[in-house]
């Protein structure tokens, strides 16, 4: 048979073409598959390392356990940065103290946990208090769920010093109010240092900053919205939903490549990665709040996207759904007095904070300022005393909850601090006296079993760089 020498080469050069889509194809089937796209979620991992400690007995002392519990005239051990234990007897015969264990005499003393802050802006609002450091609030939209509180952080900030003179040896720096969303917190081991990776708690959850009321619309009313509080609402309604939406692009890449369909991933936001963080249960809530309607509403979205709010801060008007948080197991960060400043803040009360812990809610003193954060203790004493007189008849062994065991869990960390139980860090403050009197001061502040202040060695106090000031040229002398 003849054949046209066209058709032959079209035929040859079909075969050819079968031959290479072959080639290919077995080329193909031999190439290594994709690895899976995963994410880091701890990019900027702590550093911290404790301050090195000695075996400390404290004995003859009042001590405060912060869970509820007083024993007078006992003692504490610590070492190796841990509580070893409580004893009921001055000397604490029965605690295995070490041969070479410090004895510090308590005598008149008292001994509580260190003081834990769940909400400050040190370091994003430092002092002095400037405009090229203000740092909290990035007034650039209502959701900016991306940013993070600890990339504002200025370690020099002296305010950390003043607040370790009062007794806190933890706390969480917060974004500002300005947003609906405002970005991450961090919480930090108050031992002021180079770096934020080096106060940075290890472990600790992460949080995320939330406001609703004045605020938000506020600040965005002439830019675009939201304008009333029923924007406020729809704002993060909306988050949520897409939020929603980025955690099933991710779940459908994830079972599409585990089946070996080899997908492409979603495109990583920022933005949305933080709110899935909440959703999946990762990241904690915390929500400045100050009416009860507005906490309420909240805590019906909180049903609807099915995550958790942690703590309401500020809530001036807990007193009145103080049985709703209980309900919802949602913590109320307040302040002792705070009243009148704004419209939110008209219906506030002296007794807030023992009448919400009177009715078996988490409350928790909180300072949201670096003046507060000096003497949280006396906050805690002005509400406490408020109580008494309304006829809340709580014990200051109960009181110191407020500074202790609440805060820890509304940060996720009471599993390692905020009470004096074996096994705990060895965070600890050693009081004059009575802490909830205006005349006793903070003696020794020990942080995982480390000294980290002294009241009568002034010249081993932390000091910021910043303090040490400048030196002229010619004024060296």
């Amino acid at each position: 048979m003849n054949v046209q020498p066209s058709k032959l080469f079209l035929a040859a050069a079909c075969m050819c073409t079968i031959a290479l889509l072959g080639c290919n194809d077995a080329q193909n089937k031999e190439q290594k598959p994709k690895d899976k796209v995963t994410i880091n979620e701890n990019p900027y991992p702590s550093t911290y390392t404790p301050i090195e400690g000695k075996p400390t007995l404290i004995t003859n002392v009042t001590i405060l356990d912060g869970i509820g519990n007083k024993i007078d005239k006992g003692a504490v051990l610590f070492s190796d940065g841990k509580i070893v234990g409580l004893s009921t007897t001055p000397l604490g015969e029965s605690l295995p103290a070490p041969d070479n264990v410090m004895v510090i005499d308590g005598e008149g003393k008292w001994v509580t946990p260190g003081i834990i802050d769940n909400h400050s802006h040190l370091g994003v609002y430092p002092s002095p208090s400037t405009k090229s450091h203000s740092d909290g609030n990035e007034m650039t939209s209502p959701v900016t769920a991306q940013v993070w509180a600890e990339h504002s952080v200025w370690p020099q900030d002296p305010g950390f010093t003043r607040a370790l003179a009062g007794g806190v040896t933890t706390l969480q720096i917060l974004p500002g109010s300005a947003n609906l969303v405002g970005g991450r917190s961090v919480v930090l081991k108050n031992v002021p240092n180079r770096t934020m990776q080096s106060m940075k708690f290890p472990d600790a959850p992460y949080g995320m900053k939330m406001a609703c009321g004045e605020n938000p619309k506020r600040v965005y009313g002439q830019k675009g919205g939201p304008m009333t509080r029923m924007g406020n609402v729809a704002g993060y309604r909306q988050a949520w939903a897409d939020a929603q939406d980025y955690i099933r692009k991710w779940e459908r890449y994830e079972r599409d490549f585990d089946a070996g369909k080899s997908p492409t991933p979603p495109k990583r936001d920022l933005k949305l990665e933080t709110l899935a963080g909440v959703l999946k249960g990762d990241i904690l809530v915390h929500m400045h709040c100050y009416r009860a309607d507005e906490m309420t509403v909240m805590m019906d979205v909180m049903k609807e996207f099915n995550y958790k709010i942690g703590t309401f801060h500020h809530a001036v008007e807990a007193y009145k759904i103080a049985d709703t948080l209980k309900e919802n197991q949602v913590c109320s960060a307040m302040w002792a007095d705070w009243w009148g400043f704004k419209m939110e803040a008209y219906d506030g009360i002296r007794e807030n904070i023992p009448a919400v812990h009177a009715a078996g809610a988490c409350a928790i003193v909180h300072s949201d300022s670096d003046l507060g954060i000096q003497r949280l203790n006396q906050e805690a004493a002005k509400a406490w005393s408020d109580g008494k007189r309304a006829g809340l008849n709580i014990s200051k062994e109960e009181a110191w909850i407020w500074l202790a065991a609440n805060p820890a869990k509304s940060l996720g960390i009471f599993d390692q601090t905020g009470s004096l139980e074996a096994g705990k860090q060895a965070d600890i403050v050693l009081w004059s006296g009575d802490p909830f009197s205006t005349y006793t001061k903070a003696e020794r502040v020990f942080i995982d079993g480390g000294l980290a202040y002294a009241l009568d060695a002034q010249q081993d106090w932390p000091v910021s760089d910043f303090e040490i000031g400048q030196v002229g040229e010619g004024d060296s002398k």
